[in-house]
């Protein structure tokens, strides 16, 4: 049976932002490669929100993950329209919250499944900031409205995701970047792969090799992980 959970969105970000993010004092996503010598490191939200406040595995209420229906539980894409709702609707909210609280006025709507856009995103990036563009704006002044949207998010495929961020790797690889790591799986949740090194990255993702990789192995990556790796 495939395993179904669900995981931090793409609030997160690409792995060129990792090291700004881990070091946040207030909002520190794992969205790079995770850490650790094996690969298996935690994929942890916030810095101060505990681990058990996203669904894992089985659930909080004790329940096997697919245990309640035949089909085997609520993966992405599986026409949980309610749950999709309501994860736009934060996502909109925490939008919102950008657009106005942050000063950011052309932060971009969410895509019609809820996640991020961070192409688009990554435009209004400022290279001299710590990246609070992804984080819930400078002193995480949305961050009440960022964890809202990662609570709405509906449980993904674990299994789908690591096998398209697995492809992703071994694409990213294929194309000229012999560094990037694969993803791993720990305790039924996919990690993210990518940069080896997170504290002392390896990998120079401004180069133009490295952007033509990235834009070739794209498609890759289903939708609300092209923040992941």
């Amino acid at each position: 049976m495939m395993t179904t959970s669900r995981r931090a969105p793409l609030s997160g970000a690409p792995r060129f932002r990792l090291v700004a993010l881990a070091a946040a004092p207030l909002l520190a996503f794992a969205v790079g490669c995770g850490g650790g010598d094996d690969g298996g490191g935690k994929d942890d939200r916030v810095a101060s929100v505990p681990e058990t406040s996203g669904k894992k595995s089985g659930g909080s209420d004790g329940k096997a993950a697919g245990s309640d229906s035949g089909s085997g539980g609520k993966a992405a894409g599986s026409g949980d329209r309610t749950g999709k709702s309501a994860f736009f609707d934060a996502q909109m909210t925490y939008v919102r919250c950008m657009r106005t609280k942050a000063g950011l006025k052309d932060y971009p709507d969410p895509k019609l499944s809820g996640h991020l856009d961070f192409g688009k995103i990554e435009k209004l990036v400022d290279p001299k900031g710590g990246g609070e563009e992804y984080k819930g704006g400078k002193n995480g002044v949305c961050k009440d409205e960022l964890l809202a949207a990662m609570d709405a998010e509906p449980e993904r495929d674990q299994q789908q995701d690591y096998e398209s961020m697995l492809a992703h790797a071994k694409c990213m690889r294929d194309k000229g970047v012999s560094l990037f790591r694969n993803p791993t799986m720990a305790d039924g949740n996919a990690q993210p792969g990518g940069e080896p090194d997170p504290a002392s990255p390896k990998i120079d993702t401004k180069s133009p090799a490295y952007k033509e990789a990235r834009e070739a192995c794209a498609a890759k990556l289903l939708d609300g992980l092209d923040g992941m790796q």
